[in-house]
């Protein structure tokens, strides 16, 4: 048996982008408080919320919302206009109808695959969100398994490829965090490959496993049907 049978994905920007919209957001959210804190101040405060609350809200646009207000209020010590408050749900609202836009490589890659390997998505964040943002990518019906999940653990990563391959030992975890998608997956007896992202959120750093043997690190997804090939032989 080959040594890689399943390749997972992660989704946000791994195969579309997502967090440049955080950061528009942001600097929206930012001109509209521009009275009360400078950016960097509430660029801090916010992501102190962040840290705090995605234990409470999990990952995503409706906890980054819900963030932003309590920082506002935080930072106005109570006193922000409801017009504020108001263009701060707009704004996340916006963040949800956002379409689509799909990373170099990410379809002709997937697709290439599609064929060879037991594909997977695994992807954490709000369920009808990432629903919504796989059926716009058009590359659903290219996965044989999708995993919406709350957290990236090892014990998720080897509950995951022990339903849907052969076991964590010939699967592959691609994805842009190396907190969430490589060093987790290579915990679990995966292989982790890092393919980065010009964008990564704060709380998704994390030091990369150099010198594991299951570690791999590509410029976009293009490069991935050739690491697959000098993998497998």
């Amino acid at each position: 048996m080959r040594p890689v049978t399943t390749v997972a994905f992660d989704a946000d920007d791994t195969l579309w982008h997502n967090e440049r919209f955080f950061r528009l957001t942001q600097s929206r959210f930012g001109e509209l408080l521009a009275d009360f804190a400078d950016p960097a101040h509430l660029g801090d405060r916010l992501l102190a919320a962040e840290r705090r609350n995605v234990g409470r809200y999990g990952f995503g646009i409706k906890g980054f919302t819900l963030s932003m207000i309590e920082t506002a209020i935080e930072v106005t010590e109570d006193r922000v206009p409801a017009r504020v408050i108001r263009e701060i749900i707009a704004a996340g609202q916006e963040m949800l109808a956002h379409p689509i836009e799909l990373l170099p490589h990410a379809r002709e890659t997937v697709d290439a695959l599609a064929g060879d390997y037991r594909l997977l998505l695994v992807t954490k964040g709000d369920l009808l969100d990432q629903e919504r943002k796989l059926a716009q990518s058009g590359l659903g019906d290219l996965f044989d398994g999708v995993e919406i999940v709350s957290q990236k653990t090892p014990s998720v990563y080897a509950a995951i490829f022990a339903r849907h391959g052969d076991g964590a030992a010939r699967a592959m975890m691609v994805g842009n965090s190396m907190k969430s998608d490589v060093v987790p997956a290579i915990e679990a007896g995966a292989w982790g490959i890092h393919v980065p992202h010009g964008l990564t959120w704060a709380l998704e750093h994390a030091e990369a496993p150099e010198d594991h043997p299951r570690f791999r690190e590509i410029g976009d997804l293009g490069a991935l049907p050739t690491l697959l090939g000098a993998i497998n032989g």
